[in-house]
C-alpha cells in the first residue's frame, strides 16, 4: 500500500487535483469552481492527501456555525482508491473540527455509496436523517387564474412574519417530519440546523412559506433561489405538511411562484416518507432516483 500524507492543500495542487476530479459524475465536478474560495477559507480548511509525491484526493472542512462542523468534497483519484485516503482525509477534516471547537461533524453521502457508508461505521458517525432529490418545471398560471386562486384557494401559502416564529417553532417541534432529516434545512447540498436563529433569518430573507388550513398552520416550506450548473433554482430545503394534500399544495404553489421570481426549476430535498413523496409526486414533481443519508459525529 502507497504511503500517503493529509496535508492543507496549497495553490499549486490545484491542477493535479482537478485532473482527477474531471469526471466525478456525467457533467463533471464542481471543485473547479470552489477550489479558489476553499483555498482561503479562513473559517474552514482544504485538505489534500499525497501519495507517490502527488496529490491523490482532496476534502474541504466547512465550518457552518462556530459549533458545526461540514465535511465535504471529498474526492480519491481512482488509481489510488481503497488505500485508506478517504478515511484519512476524514479523520484529519474531524480533528482540525475538533481544533476549532466544533461540537458536531457532518456529512451527506450518497445511499448507493457503499464505500463511504462503510468509512461512517469506521468513524463512529451515525445516520440521523435522508432526503431525496425531487424537481419540477415552471407552472404558469393567467392572470385570471391568479384572481380565481385568490379566491377560492384561500389555502394558498404565503410568506411568514417574525410574528408567525413562535407558531412556527411549535409547529416544527411537534412535526414527525421533522426527525426524518434530522431537524436540517439544506442548502446546495449543505445541512444547516433550523433553529429559532435561522427562522429568524429565513423569515427576514422571505424565503419561509406557510400553509393555513382551518384557522390552523397546516404546513410550510423553507425556500431560496440558487443558481448553479442546472440553473436558476428555487432550492426547497424543508418542506413539511400535516397531510400529503397538505405538502401538494405547498409544492404546486412553489411552482405557480416561480415564472414571477425567473426562476427555471424548483428543486426539493424531500424527506425520505411516504407521505412526502406521494404528495411531490402527485403534482407533477420528479423523483432523481437517489436518496442521501445524512451522517453526524458529536465531537465533545
Amino acid at each position: 500500500m502507497t504511503q500517503t500524507e493529509v496535508r492543507a492543500a496549497r495553490a499549486d495542487d490545484k491542477e493535479s487535483v482537478l485532473a482527477f476530479c474531471s469526471h466525478t459524475w456525467d457533467w463533471g465536478d464542481y471543485i473547479d469552481r470552489v477550489w479558489d474560495d476553499w483555498l482561503l477559507d479562513t473559517q474552514g480548511k482544504l485538505f489534500v492527501s499525497v501519495s507517490d509525491e502527488q496529490p491523490t484526493g482532496v476534502a474541504h472542512l466547512r465550518m457552518v456555525t462556530p459549533l458545526d462542523a461540514w465535511l465535504e468534497g471529498l474526492r480519491v483519484d481512482p488509481n489510488y482508491r481503497k488505500q485508506g485516503i478517504a478515511t484519512a482525509l476524514n479523520r484529519a477534516m474531524l480533528v482540525e473540527a475538533m481544533q476549532r471547537g466544533a461540537t458536531h461533524a457532518r456529512l451527506v453521502t450518497e445511499s448507493v455509496n457503499s464505500g463511504a457508508l462503510h468509512i461512517m461505521n469506521t468513524l463512529r458517525m451515525r445516520p440521523i436523517g435522508a432526503f431525496a432529490p425531487f424537481h419540477a418545471a415552471p407552472i404558469a398560471i393567467s392572470p385570471q387564474g391568479r384572481a380565481r386562486v385568490a379566491t377560492y384557494q384561500p389555502e394558498r401559502t404565503c410568506l411568514a412574519t417574525l410574528e408567525d416564529l413562535d407558531e412556527i417553532i411549535a409547529y416544527i417541534n411537534s412535526s414527525n417530519i421533522f426527525p426524518a432529516v434530522g431537524g436540517m434545512y439544506y442548502s446546495s447540498f449543505v445541512a444547516h440546523v433550523i433553529t429559532a436563529a435561522l427562522l429568524e433569518q429565513q423569515i427576514a430573507a422571505r424565503q419561509v412559506y406557510l400553509l393555513r388550513r382551518w384557522e390552523r398552520l397546516d404546513g410550510l416550506a423553507l425556500a431560496e433561489p440558487r443558481e448553479d450548473h442546472q440553473g436558476k433554482r428555487l432550492s426547497v430545503g424543508y418542506i413539511d405538511g400535516l397531510t400529503i394534500e397538505a405538502i401538494s399544495l405547498i409544492a404546486h404553489d412553489l411552482r405557480s411562484r416561480l415564472p414571477d421570481m425567473k426562476l427555471e426549476s424548483a428543486y426539493v430535498y424531500a424527506p425520505d416518507l411516504v407521505l412526502v413523496r406521494d404528495g411531490l409526486a402527485g403534482i407533477g414533481y420528479e423523483w432523481e432516483e437517489k436518496l442521501f443519508y445524512t451522517y453526524e459525529r458529536g465531537l465533545e
